[in-house]
């Protein structure tokens, strides 16, 4: 190929709404010009996006949404040091996005969704896509305004094929996780009656436990998050109305009850993000007793896994109706020291995969889907899982 070739060359794949590299699917960012009619807004006031891969073939008409996930903020402060980053601002991120795991368009390596339109949902509000207010001191602005970027970006694909899905699955890792678990009802009642909507979150079943001390850090964390981005109003309303403390509709082990649509829920038992941030938060450990342990799981000494072994077991009794009642949910409860694992390849779906009794991630959640066989699946505690792709911090 000469210079002049291989110049169109590039220039073609830049053009087009994906290129492939090196077997990765980056897809391209679309801007919700839209947005702004109604107010969705990123924390720094420029719009949200979305990056969308069309299906194609048996897949054409089913989509599949995707919250892309990155914590929270829940003061002005960490708002406002946020609003400069890619996690508050479309202005930093990054244009094209890898699509893998569950997004992957390669038949061998997602073989349930590959031909799907898929579309990665980006995350620059701090608040799970739910919060509907905004900060304004005369010299700061910051708009907290999930909602309504989740409904921007809405209003954005139904008329590109959303509104005639045959079948949909919105999904999300993390707080994307927790994003699915919030929205899981609201995507349901959008779409037509005769469309097969499900649920997944995957690392978003974030617990109201104490922490190594007996503080309340993750409910307090959550509460702050609540009140600041104007949060409480958009809860399950079933949620707020019984609990004497609304706020507490933030975390699903309240609300999962009243969620109606057929539901996912993909999480390890040890959730590293849990166990670091909500059990063992930095202010609860300050002479650094459990360093080593957070560093690498064979470092902690029999009080620290017999702590680890009673977060599992509460996380399991959290999710006790759930296995036995809901006759439509899905659960791949797995005992890896490790958060979020459908986006990526080596969890969601590889040679050495995550298993329990044999089945992948992938192969658990596309038999639920597709009713092909019971998927409610929780493994032993640890260390029995070989299987495990543990992380160290």
């Amino acid at each position: 190929m000469d210079l002049a070739a291989a110049i169109l060359l590039i220039l073609l794949n830049l053009a087009s709404w994906y290129t492939c590299s090196d077997s990765r699917l980056l897809v391209k960012m679309t801007l919700v010009h839209n947005a702004s009619r109604i107010g969705g807004f990123c924390l720094d006031g420029s719009l949200p996006a979305y990056h969308l891969h069309r299906g194609f073939g048996a897949g054409a008409r089913n989509w599949l949404l995707q919250f892309e996930g990155g914590g929270w903020c829940n003061d002005i402060q960490s708002c406002l040091e946020r609003a400069q980053t890619r996690r508050g601002s479309t202005l930093y991120m990054n244009k094209l996005e890898d699509f893998n795991g569950i997004l992957s368009n390669n038949a061998s390596l997602n073989p349930d969704f590959y031909n799907w339109n898929r579309v990665k949902l980006r995350y620059c509000d701090g608040g799970s896509f739910s919060g509907d207010a905004k900060f304004d001191n005369g010299t700061s602005v910051l708009y907290f305004r999930g909602k309504k970027i989740w409904e921007a970006i809405i209003l954005d694909l139904l008329p590109q094929g959303l509104m005639h899905a045959r079948k949909a699955l919105l999904s999300g890792c993390s707080a994307g996780g927790l994003s699915s678990f919030l929205h899981c009802e609201n995507f349901a009642r959008i779409l037509p009656r005769n469309t097969s909507v499900k649920c997944l979150s995957d690392a978003g079943f974030f617990m109201d436990e104490r922490d190594i001390a007996l503080n309340h850090t993750m409910r307090n964390f959550f509460e702050n998050l609540v009140s600041l981005q104007g949060i409480e109003e958009n809860l399950n309303k079933n949620c707020t109305s019984f609990l004497d403390n609304p706020k507490l509709c933030m975390f699903p082990q309240y609300f999962l009850r009243y969620i109606t649509a057929p539901f996912f829920i993909l999480n390890t038992a040890y959730d590293v993000y849990q166990f670091h941030h909500a059990l063992v938060p930095p202010s609860a450990d300050t002479t650094g007793h459990w360093n080593r342990c957070k560093l690498s799981i064979d470092s902690c000494n029999t009080r620290q896994l017999d702590i680890l072994q009673d977060f599992r077991q509460d996380m399991l009794v959290a999710l006790r109706s759930f296995h036995i009642y809901s006759r439509r949910g899905g659960m791949f409860i797995n005992s890896c020291f490790a958060h979020c694992q459908s986006e990526s390849q080596d969890t969601w779906f590889a040679r050495d995969s995550p298993q329990i009794y044999s089945k992948t991630i992938a192969e658990a959640v596309g038999d639920w889907y597709f009713s092909r066989n019971t998927s409610k699946l929780i493994d032993c505690a640890y260390p029995c899982d070989t299987s495990c792709h543990n992380i160290a911090a």
